[in-house]
């Protein structure tokens, strides 16, 4: 009887043998990348524990309006929190028993809808006082901390400026330890203030914003998904 293999074609072996090859390193390769994407899900997780959230967009618990005079009362929309034309402010204080404190990270997204001047004044505890970040104020571009030593945030080192577009959410990010106060927007980090010796404090239109609160002045504005965290000891200076 002649031998099987040698009745089999040579050249039919080689593409059998280059198929399982190719079907081999096909499969091994999907893995490597389903690994992959697995290690990066999980380190984005790792690297978002810790948060705690304030607002989900499912409801206004833990939210109150502002008492600035005005008959504007936040409304859930889309699941964001949204602001109508305040007189001139309107915003909402946050009533809920996760407030921040020590050294922490705050972050939520914030969206001018319309009008023209500052569509996010977020107010937050520092130390024994409390502090507000300003975006888009003065003539709507304005950006800054009030107060340093008294003086706002179109008097103090902090200011500065950028652009905002109506209808468009941006990524609003704050640090605050003992002795400094960072803030990001869309992560271009737009404040980095030394506050060790300094005086911080608010402006008196924003008082019943505090200890923690938004508003926004003569624009429709909306927020959503806000958190917090506390930082660990070794990151606070980062």
């Amino acid at each position: 009887m002649t031998d099987l293999a040698s009745r089999i074609p040579v050249a039919f072996l080689l593409r059998s043998a280059c198929v399982l090859w190719i079907s081999l390193a096909a499969t091994f390769g999907g893995l490597r990348a389903a690994r992959a994407e697995e290690s990066t899900a999980e380190a984005a997780s790792a690297k978002d524990s810790g948060w705690l959230t304030l607002f989900d967009g499912s409801s206004l618990m833990g939210w109150q309006d502002t008492n600035f005079g005005s008959p504007v009362q936040a409304a859930l929309v889309g699941g964001a929190m949204e602001l109508d034309f305040g007189a001139p402010l309107a915003g909402v204080n946050y009533v809920g028993n996760q407030l921040p404190h020590g050294n922490y990270e705050l972050r939520l997204e914030a969206q001018r809808i319309e009008g023209t001047d500052f569509f996010c004044g977020l107010t937050f505890p520092v130390r024994d006082s409390y502090c507000s970040l300003i975006l888009g104020g003065w003539g709507g571009s304005l950006v800054g901390l009030s107060c340093i030593d008294g003086k706002d945030a179109s008097d103090n080192e902090t200011r500065t400026e950028l652009g905002f577009d109506r209808k468009q959410w941006y990524r609003v990010r704050i640090l605050v330890t003992d002795k400094l106060i960072r803030a990001w927007v869309n992560d271009k980090r737009v404040v980095d203030q030394d506050i060790e010796k300094r005086e911080i404090s608010l402006r008196s239109e924003v008082l019943r914003s505090k200890p923690l609160g938004l508003c926004a002045f003569e624009t429709r504005a909306a927020f959503r998904n806000i958190q917090w965290r506390p930082l660990p000891t070794n990151d606070a200076s980062k």
